[in-house]
């Protein structure tokens, strides 16, 4: 889907993702020290606003006008700050260096997937923490909702091996978790790839 597939799926006056932070997000970074932070692809703005909302000053970026138009009064009722950035996150992201930067349900072909992998990883600042959240490919198969391609879809330890290539990155955790889905029934999960890496050196 383009910018103008999104916007179109945004266009409701209704939040798509509700205005909670991602669950994965508040458990993995929850009580991190606030500093910078670097939210990608952030849609309607809810992790960058529960970001914000814990003293991180944080900048946001997505490819869909009417995204940040929601996240925009998402935030104002939130009272709280984000510099939100328009723009096409597997062609540049906001210059500048990261406390921590967020990479959550994005879905984009392998190839775009570990490009975007590495320049988010350059983005962080010495000791600076990297969250990737997404659907994971088990979950065609095991679980719930999610894209439908599997070349779009996470996997947890082709992930960890990339960011493990790269010299200047440690692997914390690594691993498929479930998320439940109580609206589509009481026992019904969805899978999930689960990433979180530490910067431990500057080029």
């Amino acid at each position: 889907m383009d910018a103008a597939d999104w916007d179109a799926r945004y266009a409701g006056r209704e939040l798509i993702w509700t205005a909670e932070p991602n669950r994965f997000l508040v458990e993995q970074v929850g009580d991190m020290t606030p500093g910078t932070a670097l939210d990608i692809a952030c849609g309607e703005g809810r992790n960058a606003v529960w970001l914000a909302g814990r003293g991180h000053r944080v900048t946001a970026i997505d490819f869909s006008p009417v995204a940040i138009t929601k996240a925009k009064a998402l935030a104002e009722v939130n009272r709280v700050e984000v510099d939100w950035v328009i723009g096409d996150v597997t062609a540049v992201l906001p210059a500048g260096r990261f406390d921590l930067v967020a990479l959550v349900y994005l879905h984009v072909p392998a190839d775009e997937a570990f490009d975007l992998i590495d320049r988010a990883a350059a983005a962080l600042a010495s000791a600076g923490t990297l969250l990737i959240v997404g659907h994971h490919v088990d979950n065609l198969r095991d679980g719930h909702g999610g894209p439908r391609d599997p070349a779009l879809l996470h996997d947890h330890r082709a992930i960890a091996g990339r960011l493990a290539a790269n010299g200047a990155m440690s692997v914390v955790t690594a691993a498929r978790v479930e998320r439940p889905v109580p609206d589509a029934g009481p026992d019904v999960v969805a899978l999930d790839s689960l990433v979180r890496a530490t910067r431990i050196a500057l080029d």
